[in-house]
């Protein structure tokens, strides 16, 4: 599958089933959580922490859907915008929280200046780019943050057994996995430092193991 095909049928398909996922994931932080969910929580938690510590608020929600995760940003203290690549996502996330700003984009060519951003948490929306663009991702995540910005990437990932990535059947769109230390590397050579790493065991709603990579930008 071409890059280009690859992000009309992920586009098309999450427009398709927007208002089903939108409620799949309301309420997903709610109590009590799965252990996964929890650490989900915690990260985001985290990142939004050392985001306002280091005292630039500006943040984006990269693949938001539905800015359910946009939401608890702005509630954690973020100025916060989602960007998404599916419209009927941003219609519904724009519904809900009128107050925040949301945009039609891809994070293979985001239309952010450079240096402007604190924070970007990019949750498990990186399986729906094709590997060999996936560097081009990494690379605009490093071009719009600011020296010292923070990074929170999550996507599912595999076990000792995984070392690079791997194609999976995503209910929605075409995806792939990621080894936790193969998306580290290729972060590390687009300028963004591994903080900390977080792999959680497959459970309940969660197939795969899943990966947490707290990066920040070298100054």
């Amino acid at each position: 599958m071409t890059d280009i095909l690859q992000a009309q049928t992920t586009r098309e398909n999450y427009n398709v089933r927007a208002e089903e996922y939108a409620d799949f994931v309301q309420d997903i932080f709610a109590e009590p959580l799965e252990p996964g969910l929890a650490v989900d929580r915690a990260m985001i938690t985290l990142f939004a922490e050392l985001v306002v510590a280091q005292g630039h608020l500006s943040t984006a929600d990269v693949g938001c859907g539905p800015g359910h995760l946009t939401s608890l940003l702005d509630q954690l203290g973020l100025a916060v915008e989602g960007i998404d690549l599916s419209p009927a996502m941003v219609d519904i996330a724009r519904r809900a929280r009128p107050d925040l700003s949301f945009q039609v984009g891809s994070m293979v060519d985001l239309h952010i200046a450079d240096d402007s951003l604190g924070g970007l948490l990019v949750h498990y929306s990186i399986i729906h780019v094709q590997p060999n663009q996936v560097p081009t991702a990494f690379a605009q995540f490093a071009r719009v943050l600011v020296p010292g910005g923070y990074l929170l990437l999550s996507f599912q990932s595999g076990g000792d057994e995984l070392t690079g990535w791997e194609a999976f059947d995503h209910r929605i769109a075409p995806a792939f996995r990621w080894s936790i230390s193969a998306a580290a590397e290729l972060l590390q050579t687009a300028g963004l430092v591994e903080v900390a790493r977080t792999r959680v065991e497959p459970g309940p709603r969660n197939r795969f193991h899943e990966g947490h990579i707290l990066a920040r930008k070298v100054s």
